[in-house]
């Protein structure tokens, strides 16, 4: 009985998680409060690499609707970083970027497409799904941080977070108003 014990107290010490849960690191948040900031700089650095890919998509876009729309964004982007150093100011940090995982995945996909496609209307058409791929992303992550802003009574900063939300979310519906309307249909007439 004995030696049952002494196993199973060694275990009890080696094991602080239960298996297949990730342990986390030193540094991990341990209330919303620092799992909101941790995602405004991951948001924020993700902002910032955007600022440097659209510009790629827009030279390699041959459809002037296509063109317009990632301008445009382009320009609401520059914005909305502005707007992250506002929330960050109401939080009382300092803007902070943290490495995008996501982000730098999805323009990696981007450069990949861009690659893969011939230049016209096949190549525009790889350009509106990566970015709406992009497009989707950012919902998701402002509408998190808009909820986590509310959560944590925030009003002004949840305000600042839901405006670039709806302009995410209008880039998108341009992106597939471009699509529908032109992209696509001139896409498959090449087949």
């Amino acid at each position: 009985m004995k030696t049952t014990d002494k196993k199973t107290t060694t275990t009890a010490k080696k094991e602080t998680t239960p298996r297949g849960v990730t342990k986390p690191k030193k540094d991990a948040a341990s209330g919303l409060t620092e799992l909101f900031e941790d995602a405004l700089k991951d948001i924020y650095w993700a902002e910032k690499a955007l600022t440097k890919a659209l510009p790629v998509m827009v030279k390699n876009a041959t459809s002037p609707e296509l063109k317009d729309a990632i301008n445009n964004h382009l320009t609401e982007t520059e914005e909305q970083i502005t707007r992250l150093e506002e929330v960050f100011k109401i939080i009382g940090q300092k803007a902070a970027a943290k490495k995008c995982d996501a982000m730098e995945g999805l323009i990696e996909e981007a450069k990949g497409m861009l690659e893969e496609t011939e230049v016209g209307v096949v190549r525009d058409a790889g350009i509106i799904a990566a970015s709406q791929k992009i497009e989707h992303y950012e919902i998701a992550t402002y509408g998190t941080l808009r909820q986590f802003a509310e959560t944590l009574g925030l009003p002004e900063a949840a305000s600042l977070l839901e405006l670039t939300l709806d302009e995410e979310k209008g880039a998108d519906k341009t992106l597939t108003e471009v699509a529908v309307n032109a992209v696509n249909l001139e896409a498959a007439e090449i087949e």
